[in-house]
């Protein structure tokens, strides 16, 4: 591959893991108010997917003693992609090595990334096959929409924290092949990276990486996709009803340009729901937007109101954060 050809052997996000120490709490709030559905049951884990999530499941909830990631999933282009993703990890001194699978898909290769991050890589996947019952006429739609929830279509992108942005983003964007579509820079350096948005789709993030002085490997958020914008103030009514936290919103983000509500399930992990998918990137030559860091207020928040200092404050595991606005002030 030549220097200046892009690296495409990633081609979508496939799974998340999130650790609970709720696992009834965190399955009745995906399930029975996200309207996900539940596609399999293990000793101490549950998969679950959205009606337009194409594989097994696209969220795996596992009992933990405390909320935060497990680890990430992404499917490969190829077998051939990913012998050749893993060479490249393993030349970086990240690998972890192969695992069997999990339900729903076969042989992962696992690494970390250089913020603390468990990650995995696949190509051989289960499929979602619907039952009767369970099929919808829109031959294009993986299951029928479900009749509880707001309900969920499928797994959007992902946010860590993470203590050298710059370097993590280097690893996936060098290693990976993913492209950094925004950022905040320092007002002084527009070469120092304060934080990212990445992807390897044409959405405008797979995922985002925001600055922490604590420990490695910590969560900010899981996000899913809805379709409408109607859908975030339909969420709000059943998290009130249900005495589920909302953090803030509904309200539109100027970086990726999408709509949101946040949420914490009962676990304790931080959830984003958007209805609008935002910005969607085709431009091959796209060049990185870059905001500086003393308009963070309106690239977070286009509209609506300012984040509460949680959002700035709070990630999984629960320890003490380097605050991102005191970050970038």
């Amino acid at each position: 591959m030549s220097a200046d050809e892009s690296i495409l052997d990633l081609v979508q996000l496939a799974h998340v893991e999130l650790l609970t120490p709720d696992l009834d709490g965190s399955v009745d709030f995906f399930s029975r108010l996200m309207g996900m559905s539940i596609s399999e049951h293990r000793t101490g884990s549950v998969y679950l997917r959205g009606y337009e999530d194409p594989y097994h499941h696209s969220l795996k909830l596992t009992a933990a003693g405390a909320a935060g990631l497990g680890h990430i999933g992404f499917r490969v282009r190829s077998p051939q992609a990913l012998e050749r993703r893993v060479r490249a990890i393993e030349a970086t001194g990240y690998g972890r090595g192969w695992i069997d699978g999990d339900a729903g898909h076969g042989r992962a290769y696992q690494f970390d990334t250089p913020a603390g991050h468990r990650w995995e890589l696949i190509w051989d996947v289960d499929y979602y096959r619907a039952a009767d019952a369970d099929r919808s006429a829109m031959k294009n739609r993986p299951s029928r929409r479900p009749d509880h929830g707001i309900p969920t279509r499928r797994i959007d992108h992902f946010n860590l924290t993470a203590p050298d942005v710059a370097a993590t983003r280097d690893f996936l964007r060098d290693t990976l092949g993913f492209m950094e579509r925004e950022a905040v820079v320092a007002d002084d350096n527009p070469e120092i990276t304060i934080a990212s948005w990445l992807s390897v789709t044409n959405l405008s993030h797979d995922l985002a990486l925001v600055p922490e002085g604590g420990r490695a490997g910590r969560l900010h958020h899981v996000c899913f996709y809805n379709g409408t914008n109607e859908s975030l103030f339909d969420f709000a009514d059943l998290c009130r009803e249900n005495g589920i936290r909302i953090e803030h919103g509904p309200g539109r983000h100027a970086i990726g340009k999408t709509t949101f509500l946040y949420a914490m399930e009962p676990g304790g992990n931080r959830i984003e729901v958007v209805g609008d998918p935002g910005a969607l990137i085709f431009d091959p030559t796209h060049s990185t937007v870059k905001w500086k860091a003393s308009e963070l207020g309106i690239a977070a928040v286009w509209t609506g109101s300012e984040f509460p200092p949680s959002f700035w404050q709070y990630a999984t595991p629960d320890e003490a954060l380097t605050h991102l606005d005191a970050a970038v002030a």
